[in-house]
């Protein structure tokens, strides 16, 4: 098999890990394999050449493609290869980073030195300096994850699920807190005693729909996750059954329901809300016909808020105003009180939205009868 060729299955099998906040599985150009547009939080996308070391694996993952029981073509790439097409993608300018994960081939270690390796090679001999992701394979040692720190932008592992029993539903070779937690304490660890070690820190992925958990056991876990250990941004793939694997006649996961996660995560990471903030039906799940912020807001006793005088924590609860535009209003309001809606319009405020939360000087725009 012709290293393109390699490059073709090896990408098609990297799409289920995430980069970025759109579940986009789709297989990549057979001229050109590999090449994956990231959509990041502002809407830019950013080409990125996205591909795994290999398909072998040796965990039971019963979501996975790769899953150990699947009967398939397992095929490898040299470090040598990956990084001899990837600086081919690059002095070609179809690419501007690369995202590296690989499947466990021989034991954890050896694999994820191979993963290591390209990033050496490409640091070291070719005099790469732009961006690398590196995804940590669980149970790594920390001596490897201190030397794929040392070489990439930023890292991940994948927490996959929410709770320990949770990840017991979708594999039985990983080990919640032995082979997860504890390499993102590691991480975590690492980078706070020096930060030039993944500069741009460490993310994680959750697998939604795939096992039992709740949208409140996962916002629990990623709220965790970014105030103990230091995690970025977490990301979460809808779960698609797929043929072979164990759980291929469970039903697919609802995208809405991760579009939802998404839109409480940013409350959680972003606006700084807490977990209890948020509004959970009784089975505790969001409610998927609302955004979660609106739901908050309209079980909040704060509004509605003076935009002229309220604080920067209510600002940002208000429907329709952002943690930029709420940084406008306290900077422009210190010169000259907001009078009409307009003006608010103007700095970015989504105006219909956020009307029957506000004042404007003592006056009521709206109420929410009116909505």
């Amino acid at each position: 098999m012709n290293t393109m060729h390699k490059m073709q299955v090896l990408s098609d099998s990297a799409q289920y890990d995430l980069c970025d906040y759109v579940n986009r599985h789709t297989s990549s150009s057979a001229n050109l394999p590999g090449i994956y547009h990231s959509t990041v939080s502002s809407g830019c996308t950013i080409p990125l050449f996205k591909v795994l070391m290999t398909n072998k694996c040796c965990n039971d993952c019963k979501y996975c493609i790769n899953n150990s029981k699947r009967n398939f073509t397992r095929i490898e790439l040299t470090p040598r290869e990956l990084t001899r097409v990837f600086l081919h993608y690059y002095q070609k300018k179809y690419v501007n980073g690369l995202f590296l994960s690989s499947g466990i081939s021989g034991d954890i270690d050896s694999s994820m030195e191979k993963v290591v390796e390209v990033a050496r090679l490409l640091r070291l001999e070719h005099g790469y300096q732009d961006y690398i992701h590196l995804k940590i394979i669980p149970g790594a040692s920390r001596d490897m994850i201190k030397r794929a720190m040392g070489l990439a932008d930023r890292v991940s592992v994948n927490i996959e699920a929410a709770t320990p029993s949770g990840l017991s539903e979708i594999s039985s070779t990983k080990d919640y807190h032995t082979d997860i937690i504890r390499r993102l304490k590691w991480i975590r660890a690492i980078h706070k005693k020096n930060p030039e070690c993944a500069p741009s820190g460490g993310t994680t992925q959750l697998i939604v729909g795939a096992n039992d958990e709740s949208d409140a056991d996962i916002l629990k876990r990623v709220k965790w996750l970014y105030d103990k250990m230091d995690v970025r941004r977490s990301y979460f793939s809808t779960f698609q059954p797929l043929e072979e694997t164990p759980l291929e006649k469970r039903p697919p996961g609802n995208p809405i329901r991760s579009f939802r996660l998404y839109q409480a995560d940013a409350l959680l990471n972003s606006y700084k809300f807490k977990v209890d903030e948020l509004i959970f039906q009784e089975d505790g799940f969001l409610d998927s016909a609302l955004d979660p912020k609106y739901a908050a807001a309209i079980n909040m006793d704060i509004f509605p808020v003076e935009i002229n005088q309220g604080p920067y924590r209510d600002l940002i609860r208000v429907p329709g105003i952002g943690t930029l535009s709420a940084r406008r209003i306290i900077s422009i309001r210190k010169k000259h009180p907001f009078k009409k809606l307009e003006e608010l319009k103007k700095i970015g405020v989504v105006v219909h939205r956020a009307e029957p939360f506000i004042k404007l000087e003592g006056n009521y725009q709206s109420s929410l009868d009116s909505f």
